[in-house]
């Protein structure tokens, strides 16, 4: 088994990311352990884990994330922790922890619900629902300072979301809820479930997705009697199995959510605190689909991805053997100076813009299209009805090594 080195700098305490992503610690990961062994404590009630192999050199990170042959999805799944054995098969039906061709179909299958004139059409409701939100905001806030997360970023990615898929509105509390139960388990504030043993129960475990497995079903029954111009509709008609429907209900309930929900307001933070960046978009020096990708580069909605070795390779002159788990870290990638010139200025010009904040290879995002154009309609809209935002308080972040969250946003907004 490997051992941690005195010299490497700890990325794995989700702690660490409370004060947002450990850029120092990344940059001297990059520079001098570019595959770096990182020891896996117990850590806030989770039990301790066997380690793991840290990729933060952006080559590296796409090498990794392109080769699903030597790294692959479904050995170990893909959170750094360690789902139990006898989880894996269930953990394993979803097309997040599986390898092609495998993968392929899946991913071919429920592709055709993401058709880029569907998702086109919801525009127009996102624009008027970002416009409300902001606006309500804007003329809520009190002593002019608004928590954009609150008041805005959350019920707007959560209410596109289930409008996309077509979910009652009687029901999208639900969403958020089990959102939150698997986002958020790192994170104090939302203290885990404990099993039968007094351990924590793992928010993906068929345990705790019962209930919203059982409510995919019964949506996608009321989705054959009543289809309409939605994604349920379109997976309820398809060839997709119930276990692989529930499964892709779940992918896109937390993941379809909480990519927008983070990158939302990690990009309005960003802009609060480059006023000189917010002001070339405002004076329309840069496109705002342009700004939208350094902004994404800037925030990466995910933080880290794990792979597990089919079989021992190289990694930047490092060796791992097979059975190792290989964690890509995104926003350390997507600050590589080997890649970006001066990584740590927000640029909204940049280009080209290489990020991997959607990932690479086979499993990247399938809701990119859908993010990219929330994210677009948002920015825009918020030019419009906040012609000044300036940060009231420090912001208060998720405390997780997966979600890049903000869970407040005070703005003083104008």
């Amino acid at each position: 088994m490997p051992t941690m080195a005195a010299d490497t700098p700890d990325v794995f305490d989700p702690r660490l990311y409370a004060a947002g992503p450990p850029h120092l610690a990344y940059r001297e990961l990059r520079d001098h352990h570019p595959v770096a062994w990182q020891e896996e404590p117990e850590v806030l009630g989770w039990p301790a884990g066997p380690g793991f192999w840290a990729v933060t050199r952006h080559a590296d990170v796409v090498r990794v994330l392109k080769d699903a042959g030597t790294f692959s999805s479904a050995l170990g799944a893909t959170q750094i922790r360690d789902p139990d054995p006898a989880d894996l098969p269930f953990i394993r039906r979803m097309m997040l922890n599986q390898d092609p061709p495998r993968h392929g179909r899946l991913r071919r299958l429920v592709s055709r619900a993401f058709t880029p004139g569907r998702i086109d059409r919801f525009e127009a409701l996102a624009r008027e629902r970002a416009r409300a939100l902001l606006t309500g905001a804007r003329d809520g806030a009190e002593d002019g300072v608004a928590d954009l997360v609150a008041d805005v970023t959350d019920d707007y990615a959560l209410l596109n979301l289930t409008d996309l898929l077509g979910v009652p509105p009687g029901d999208r509390g639900l969403l958020l809820e089990w959102t939150e139960r698997v986002i958020a388990y790192q994170d104090p504030d939302e203290p885990p479930v404990p099993g039968p043993d007094g351990r924590p129960v793992n928010p993906r475990s068929p345990a705790m997705l019962a209930e919203m497995f059982a409510y995919a079903q019964e949506l996608a029954a009321y989705k054959r009697e009543r289809p309409s111009d939605d994604i349920m509709t379109s997976l309820a008609h398809s060839e997709l199995a119930d276990a692989e429907l529930e499964m892709f209900f779940f992918l896109l309930t937390v993941a379809g959510n909480d990519t927008v929900r983070s990158a939302a307001p990690g990009g309005l933070l960003a802009l609060a605190e480059h006023p000189e960046a917010r002001l070339e978009l405002m004076e329309r020096q840069v496109a705002v689909d342009m700004a939208v990708e350094e902004l994404l580069r800037w925030h990466p909605p995910v933080l880290s991805f794990r792979r597990t070795a089919d079989r021992a390779t190289v990694l930047a002159g490092q060796t791992v053997a097979a059975g190792d788990k290989v964690v890509v870290f995104h926003a350390s990638a997507n600050h590589d100076e080997r890649v970006f010139a001066d990584p740590h200025r927000l640029d909204l010009a940049r280009s080209p813009n290489p990020h991997v904040s959607f990932g690479d290879g086979p499993h990247v995002c399938l809701g990119a299209h859908f993010a990219r154009l929330q994210l677009r309609v948002l920015h825009e809209e918020a030019l419009r009805a906040l012609p000044r935002t300036e940060l009231a308080a420090p912001p208060r972040r998720l405390v997780s090594n997966f979600i890049n969250g903000i869970k407040s946003l005070p703005l003083r907004v104008g």
